[in-house]
């Protein structure tokens, strides 16, 4: 059973820097792939950054160029480092991961990843 455990979040001023973690336990096999996705208020979730295990990379278009994210194979960890931040940022920040190969392509989706963590806040001022 696949367990995501999300770090990191927190308040921050605008222009500012955070780096959130997830760590993956209880996978018996290797993880495909993991991704970062938030929530605001009233909208719906949407993706933020997505990687595979073997690096390929995926930003929605208003996150690249300010988020970077990676992962730590041998530590099964996710990471991604918030820089520039915007109050338009503040939401909910969720990590997902998958075992099978569901996401192809360059884009991808909610859909892509069947587990999920509980998240974690990030509130920019």
């Amino acid at each position: 059973h696949v367990q995501l455990v999300e770090s990191g979040g927190g308040s921050v001023q605008a222009g500012g820097s955070l780096r959130l973690s997830c760590a993956e336990s209880g996978s018996a096999s290797m993880i495909y792939c993991m991704g970062w996705f938030r929530q605001a208020p009233g909208k719906e979730r949407e993706g933020v950054a997505a990687i595979r295990s073997e690096g390929t990379t995926s930003y929605a278009d208003s996150m690249k160029g300010r988020f970077t994210i990676s992962l730590d194979n041998a530590k099964k960890t996710l990471y991604l480092q918030m820089n520039s931040l915007k109050p338009e940022d503040t939401a909910m920040y969720y990590c997902a991961a998958e075992r099978l190969r569901l996401w192809v392509g360059s884009g991808f989706s909610e859909a892509d990843f069947g587990y999920w963590g509980q998240g974690t806040q990030v509130t920019v001022s």
